[in-house]
């Protein structure tokens, strides 16, 4: 157990600096590092999926509030886009997580293997969307906020993989684009924790601990050493090569992308 507790908190922590430093919510490291986790303390695999997206989704709510807030004290969140973007990342997030409960494991593994495989080329590849456009009005914002929203809530991240590329092409500064993704975080995190609390609430044989599809002791770990390495990753994000370091995390990601396939196939 005590094993199982250091886990948590080692996901915590490279969660947190993950969100600071690439404004991607920690996410694509919460949920693979969960499932492995969840099969070390028994938990069935039908449902270890819905419990890391959910538990991920959850643990974001703390991440980013730390991550954004250091991001606004240095001036790189525009709350205008955040006004903009909310009530289309609230519908979209609570509608994708009330389909993905209805989804198997081996479907939102898959998919997860997709977006890991997507996310790492396009990190490898490092190609910057060209800056053409402004950001748009709400009734498009509320569009791009319920695609962002959707997708967040079946992979269980902070929808910064989204929504930074997004912004960097509607001319926004690479750094007010990851601050402005963290705030952004924090809607889609609470949406989502509200959806898989909700969807999972009647599920039966659901393991101790839980509040619907949230895992309380691995959220418990995971916020207490998250809320702490988030501004450090804030401060390495305005100090270090970002760009090497995302090429560096992709081939991460393939590894664990790779690592899940197999275990569908």
């Amino acid at each position: 157990m005590t094993t199982i507790l250091l886990m948590y908190l080692l996901v915590g922590v490279v969660a947190g600096i993950l969100a600071g430093l690439l404004g991607i919510g920690g996410g694509l490291v919460i949920v693979p590092m969960l499932v492995l986790c969840f099969s070390w303390v028994n938990i069935p695999d039908t449902m270890t999926m819905h419990l890391a997206l959910g538990t991920s989704l959850a643990s974001i709510m703390f991440t980013s509030v730390s991550s954004f807030w250091a991001h606004h004290q240095r001036g790189a969140v525009h709350w205008d886009v955040v006004k903009k973007i909310v009530i289309g990342i609230f519908t979209g997030t609570f509608i994708g997580s009330c389909i993905a409960a209805q989804l198997s494991t081996r479907f939102l593994k898959g998919f997860f293997v997709v977006f890991l495989y997507y996310v790492a080329v396009q990190m490898l590849i490092n190609k910057k969307p060209k800056p053409s456009r402004h950001i748009p009005g709400y009734p498009a914002m509320f569009g791009v906020g319920n695609v962002i929203g959707a997708v967040s809530s079946l992979v269980g991240i902070g929808g910064g993989t989204l929504s930074v590329p997004f912004m960097v092409w509607c001319n926004m500064a690479v750094h007010h684009a990851i601050g402005t993704s963290a705030a952004i975080g924090f809607p889609i995190a609470i949406a989502g924790t509200i959806g898989y609390i909700y969807n999972g609430w009647s599920v039966p044989d659901l393991p101790p601990h839980c509040l619907g599809y949230i895992y309380l002791p691995a959220l418990l770990g995971i916020v207490v050493a998250s809320v702490f390495t988030a501004p450090l990753g804030v401060r390495l994000a305005h100090s270090l090569p970002v760009d090497r370091l995302k090429q560096i995390f992709a081939v991460l990601l393939m590894g664990v992308g790779t690592r899940m396939l197999i275990t569908i196939l």
